[in-house]
């Protein structure tokens, strides 16, 4: 596609090959100086003086050539800052927006923590999934909600891939960031683990089901570490306990498994 003059359009759809589709008015700013791409290395693919066209023509061109679609479109990053309030309840997460008006750019960057799990809308995934589910509450038309567990249960949520390996491999990466397999070790690893049952005595005693679900993670992020640092992974860890248990007789006495001598 043949670049525009500069000087054609205050809003430029400017393209990285392989890298990226974006729109700025100042190409200097934003593409030389901000990510340091020299003059060859981009291209003008567009330019208008309408933002709402230069937004289109963005997303539509990040579609075309197969980037991945910005979640708020251009002309909706610079609208004054909407209220984003929410409610939770053991069941729903109701909105301070009627079904009908809420958008992306409501939605992103939200966090908040439900009975299931701490809920980060950081994808398009997650935002596409509550606006086809989300509904319009009976009592306010200016709210809407979803239900947490159907949210939980939905593959954007990361309910799939907690089924798997993967997530491990993400608590690995991230120690491994931190330095935690190079600098720690496995007896600081157990001073932890010791920590975080005792949070997690205190959220049994207090019959505080998210602390006694956090102490729980924590423990499995523990271990996994420990596990990494004496040359293992979780995985076969808990595969060989498995295997150890799978076949074992016996029964339960005063509230615990006790197996056959």
């Amino acid at each position: 596609m043949e670049t525009l003059e500069l000087s054609k359009g205050k809003y430029k759809i400017y393209h990285i090959p392989g890298k990226k589709i974006g729109c700025t008015k100042d190409i200097q700013k934003r593409v030389v100086e901000e990510q340091g791409y020299k003059q060859g290395e981009y291209e003008i693919l567009f330019a208008t003086d309408n933002i709402k066209e230069a937004a289109f023509a963005e997303r539509q061109l990040q579609k075309d050539l197969g980037y991945k679609l910005d979640i708020q479109p251009y002309n909706e990053l610079f609208k004054k800052p909407m209220s984003k309030k929410i409610n939770v309840t053991d069941q729903t997460t109701t909105f301070a927006i009627s079904k009908e008006d809420i958008d992306g750019s409501f939605l992103e960057g939200l966090e908040w923590e439900t009975s299931y799990d701490n809920v980060n809308i950081d994808s398009t995934d997650k935002i596409d999934w509550i606006l086809e589910n989300v509904k319009p509450s009976m009592f306010n038309s200016n709210r809407s909600f979803v239900y947490n567990k159907a949210m939980y249960e939905a593959a954007p949520f990361g309910k799939l891939e907690k089924n798997n390996n993967i997530f491990f491999q993400r608590i690995r990466d991230w120690a491994d960031k931190r330095g935690i397999y190079d600098k720690g070790d496995s007896k600081t690893q157990f001073a932890k683990l010791i920590e975080e049952a005792g949070e997690l005595a205190q959220g049994l005693l207090k019959s505080n089901k998210l602390e006694t679900k956090d102490a729980i993670g924590d423990m499995v992020v523990v271990l996994t570490n420990l596990a990494h640092l004496e040359g293992f992974t979780i995985e076969d860890c808990v595969d060989s306990a498995y295997n150890e248990i799978s076949n074992r007789k016996g029964k339960m006495i005063n509230g615990t498994f006790v197996k056959n001598a």
